[in-house]
């Protein structure tokens, strides 16, 4: 360092030091007080005076304005004073004059104050307070401008009311005047409680109207609520001027719909004549209601059916939207066993839907649900909207009573919330199998025996086609030598054709069909595939016990673990269900009988591995079902080995066998599909013939 760089240090140095000096505190007694020792009381009234210069206040044209709005939107008592009253203020007018208070931190400010501080009697509050106060009228005046009598309803206190019955309990929030919870009595939560359908902010729906320069939503505001008897609450806007809107809930005993009207009284004012519409919004993030969540997950979505149409819905295994330009009766957010649907008398004119499936993060939830719809509207109709809620169990004989006796001039397809599988395996639930449940659920109380009972009630319907199918394998089993000598005399794939035609003529002379076994298969097939789409929809086995299986409504597991099984934990799980694993082993043991009554083949070696491979993906597909399925369909298997083994008791297979040799004498005639497959055949023979020329005469060239 040079010597000119250490002079220049020791100036600046110098002169920091005289600065610092020059500028250091008084410390004479009569000096200002030192700032840490400042209260928090003198700061806040120094700087009250330093304000007090900025202190606002309202204007005559103000208070003139607002003895107006007071006059236009408030409400009239007997002395023809106006009064309006919100959580802020509360003020009264006879003229262009007003009086009340504004409420600042719970501090009560004269409306004179604020317009005349300086001749005011008694104290003033603080100039903050004052300016907070003249703040809030303001911004009152413009609420009520633009929200006219809505305005003084952006802020309340959200009062609770219930309405109750036998099966259904439901909260009625004054925010919004919408049910804010709804909890069914007679079904339980694998949390414990009840199933809570409805819980606060997880399921809010208003109703938007749109004036010439304003949008109303009425979750925005704060209802006033008036229980008008035991099963009616009226959740009621006074708009002044002599308008007014509100929501009627009417809850009937024993009933699962809430009927709600929109109730209006000189609209006119506020919403114009050439408003034709109104909007209805209706936002959900479905509640979790079962243990299991990948089955739940499958079974819940967006219901909706057009007027005079069908019922359709989402995808329930992906996000999903629809934007439909049509008429639609209503729109329901169904889960695996319960559903929400609004009705209305009339109809949705149009609607964008939208469903979001949620990770399983949201443990509590499965999907955000999303409704944007249009109704019509009428500001001088009294009612210009109604509608039946539906906040209900998916119980079949329920929902087809409401759908018959809720609107009957029209047919609403309620049961169309249970998925029963198509047409015509919907039409063996409903015409055959519910029917039979509901009657023997009326004589036995035990779940597990009613599927025991309807399973032998199923095998006595089908009993015909199993006999005809073992009839038909018993044939077969009998020509097994036969086909045998058949295949040893013309072995390899060269004699495959003359080995096909000689069984086939074997066939014929003894009348055995090979395909008399399948048919009868084939007709059984549309129960069996009713009855997969029958136990995961019934409720009826939610929560009921059998045996080591608590739900018969959810896999029975008697295994768990946490992790991930790759490819596989989608449909199995994690778990291993016992139900299940008995089906498995029954179907292995039935397709083994079965295989050994077959006449043994070369032609398709594999198949008998592929046979049995088929048990073990039921075991995969079936593990994440419902007991109740996998239960149905062990019992259906146990019997059907039961009768194959009573069967080949009864059945007398040498007086067959003579019956078969004695047909074999007579002459036959061919049956129409023995011709056709003779002449396939033929057909067949002769163009391998012609592939077998062409082949030597290249071989040649």
């Amino acid at each position: 360092m040079d010597k000119n760089t250490m002079l220049g240090l020791l100036l600046m140095g110098a002169i920091i030091l005289g600065f610092m000096w020059l500028n250091q505190p008084d410390p004479r007694p009569d000096s200002k007080m030192p700032v840490e020792e400042v209260t928090t009381d003198q700061a806040q009234a120094m700087t009250d005076d330093l304000l007090a210069s900025k202190a606002d206040t309202l204007t005559p044209a103000e208070i003139t304005m607002l003895a107006g709005a007071i006059r236009q939107y408030g409400e009239a008592d007997s002395t023809g004073r106006y009064a309006l009253n919100t959580p802020q203020m509360r003020l009264s007018t006879d003229g262009n004059t007003v009086n009340g208070y504004v409420t600042v931190d719970s501090t009560d400010i004269n409306i004179n104050n604020l317009v005349h501080p300086e001749l005011s009697s008694t104290a003033l509050p603080s100039v903050k307070a004052m300016n907070q106060a003249i703040a809030s009228v303001k911004s009152t005046l413009r609420n009520l401008s633009q929200y006219h009598g809505f305005a003084r309803y952006l802020h309340g206190e959200n009062k609770t009311l219930k309405l109750e019955n036998d099966v259904i309990s439901l909260d009625l929030s004054s925010k919004g005047g919408i049910i804010s919870r709804a909890e069914l009595k007679k079904y339980d939560s694998y949390r414990g409680g009840k199933v809570v359908v409805i819980n606060g902010d997880d399921d809010i729906y208003s109703f938007v109207l749109n004036s010439a320069d304003r949008e109303f939503d009425t979750r925005d505001f704060y209802f006033t609520p008036v229980q008008e008897n035991d099963s009616t609450v009226l959740m009621s806007l006074n708009l002044g001027n002599g308008a007014s809107f509100g929501m009627r809930y009417t809850l009937a005993p024993e009933s699962y719909v809430v009927k709600m009207e929109i109730v209006q009284q000189g609209m006119q004012s506020i919403i114009p004549s050439n408003v034709a519409t109104m909007d209805f919004l209706w936002s959900q993030k479905m509640i979790r209601q079962e243990k299991g969540r990948i089955f739940e997950e499958r079974n819940s979505a967006i219901y909706y059916k057009y007027a005079g149409g069908d019922v359709e819905n989402l995808k329930e295994t992906s996000n999903d939207d629809e934007e439909i330009n049509e008429r639609i009766k209503w729109i329901g957010y169904k889960n695996q066993f319960f559903s929400m649907a609004f009705i209305p008398k009339s109809h949705f004119n149009s609607a964008n839907l939208t469903s979001r499936v949620l990770t399983k993060e949201h443990s509590e939830y499965l999907k955000e649900l999303d409704a944007v719809t249009t109704l019509d509207y009428n500001a001088g109709n009294p009612v210009p909207a109604a509608f039946d809620i539906l906040i209900a169990p998916n119980l079949y004989p329920l929902l087809s009573d409401l759908q018959s006796n809720l609107q009957p001039d029209e047919n609403l397809n309620l049961t169309r919330l249970i998925p029963l599988g198509w047409a015509l395996f919907r039409w063996i639930n409903t015409w055959i199998i519910i029917p039979v449940f509901d009657i023997l659920g009326h004589w036995f109380t035990n779940y597990g025996i009613i599927i025991l009972l309807l399973t032998i009630f199923i095998k006595l319907i089908i009993f015909p086609f199993t006999y005809k199918s073992y009839m038909s394998q018993a044939k077969m089993r009998l020509l097994a030598p036969e086909i045998k000598e058949i295949n040893d005399k013309y072995p390899g794939q060269e004699n495959a054709m003359t080995r096909q035609q000689k069984t086939m003529a074997l066939y014929s002379k003894a009348g055995a069909n090979p395909m008399a076994g399948c048919l009868p298969m084939l007709l059984q097939m549309p129960v069996l595939i009713a009855m997969f789409t029958f136990f995961p929809s019934c409720i009826e086995l939610r929560g009921e016990s059998f045996l080591w299986a608590k739900d018969l409504s959810a896999p029975d597991a008697i295994l768990s673990w946490t992790g991930n099984i790759p490819l596989v934990t989608e449909y199995f799980g994690n778990h291993l269900s016992l139900f299940c694993l008995l089906m498995t082993a029954t179907n292995i043991i039935y397709t083994k009988i079965t295989m050994a009554s077959q006449p043994s083949s070369t032609a398709m070696p594999g198949m008998k591995w592929m046979m049995y491979l088929m048990p073990v993906m039921f075991l995969v597909f079936f593990n994440n079902y419902a007991a109740g399925l996998s239960y149905y369909y062990f019992l259906s298997l146990l019997i059907t080995i039961v009768q194959t083994y009573i069967f080949r008791h009864v059945v007398n297979e040498e007086k067959m066998r003579a019956k078969m040799r004695e047909a074999a004498k007579k002459p036959r005639k061919k049956s129409g599909f023995m011709a056709r497959l003779e002449e396939a055949q033929r057909q067949q023979q002769a163009m391998l013939r012609e592939q077998q020329k062409a082949k030597k005469g290249g071989n040649r060239r």
